[in-house]
């Protein structure tokens, strides 16, 4: 009798970076991980900077690494560029995301992996917790505003992100997908990337265990960065709506938004002695006027390929 063994399933760790020491801590907590049994895990770190500048810390942590380590250079400061080298370099069943600047815990890969096997899900996102320096504002630490969590529209997630994210790589709804390259400077195209793989069929799950923590620098912790931020944001989704609509349904749409913008900041007068509620409602308010800035074509504020990334 013929004994066959099926190989062991893997997964690709991707993680894009430009200029960022705390790549270090990454990779460190990375090496760190409880693995899902039966998979073989290999890193990809793609450097989007223009000189290979993360190179000779990658090379230096391999001796540390239980994995290996595949070093991608994408000199185009286009994170867009970045993420696709990342897809193109993945030769396994999954692909996990994760920033340069959070830390994982020993058990997030295992609960996306978990996740994804169990539910058959194209893509599993996990919540990105905040961590906050005791010099934040108190209404920022108190609202938590930093932190990153799914959007469920009628009990269905229809968007995610790839600050904690594994992609099935052998679905039909995400093999030979790639980022927008229009967007790589903005922002924004991780957003377009996952509208356009549910708007085919794709579905993406959540796994509330697989925790990433996001340490907030003091460049991080105002309310100006939060707001351009917001406005990007809206921006990017206000562009994926005006793609859909024809021109009476974009002034529709940009109609829509603008009434959701002026009662955002209505309420956020309301609540004026009420710092959190205050300002979240003043973030909403800015998000739903970058959603009429995107419907009505403005192009969006550049973020990544900057000293201060985001």
């Amino acid at each position: 009798m013929i004994v066959t063994t099926r190989p062991p399933l893997s997964v690709d760790i991707a993680v894009c970076t430009f200029r960022r020491p705390a790549l270090r801590q990454t990779l460190s907590s990375l090496f760190g991980l409880s693995l899902p049994e039966g998979f073989r895990v290999r890193l990809i770190v793609a450097d989007n900077d223009a000189e290979p500048t993360a190179q000779a810390l990658v090379h230096e942590m391999r001796s540390a690494s239980p994995f290996e380590i595949e070093y991608v250079h994408c000199p185009k400061s286009n994170i867009s560029i970045a993420r696709n080298a990342c897809l193109s370099a993945s030769r396994s069943d999954y692909l996990a995301f994760i920033d340069d600047d959070e830390v994982a815990t020993p058990s997030w890969l295992r609960e996306l992996v978990q996740t994804i096997r169990s539910i058959g899900a194209d893509a599993v996102l996990g919540p990105v917790r905040a961590i906050y320096d005791t010099d934040a504002p108190g209404w920022m630490r108190r609202g938590d505003v930093h932190s990153t969590m799914p959007v469920w529209v009628s009990g269905v997630i229809r968007t995610g992100y790839t600050c904690n994210v594994i992609l099935d790589m052998r679905s039909p709804h995400v093999a030979g997908r790639r980022f927008d390259l229009s967007l790589g400077q903005s922002g924004g195209e991780d957003t377009q990337f996952f509208s356009a793989m549910t708007d085919e069929g794709g579905r993406i799950a959540f796994a509330p265990g697989a925790f990433l923590d996001e340490p907030v620098p003091a460049a991080r912790a105002s309310f100006s960065w939060l707001a351009k931020r917001r406005f990007r944001s809206g921006q990017t989704h206000g562009r994926i709506i005006a793609s859909k609509s024809a021109g009476s349904g974009r002034f529709a749409q940009s109609g829509l938004a603008l009434g959701k913008s002026v009662y955002c900041t209505f309420a956020a007068l309301m609540r004026a002695p009420m710092p959190v509620r205050r300002n979240q409602f003043i973030l909403r308010a800015i998000l739903h006027a970058g959603a009429v800035a995107g419907l009505l074509g403005m192009r969006e504020v550049r973020q990544y390929g900057l000293v201060e990334v985001s």
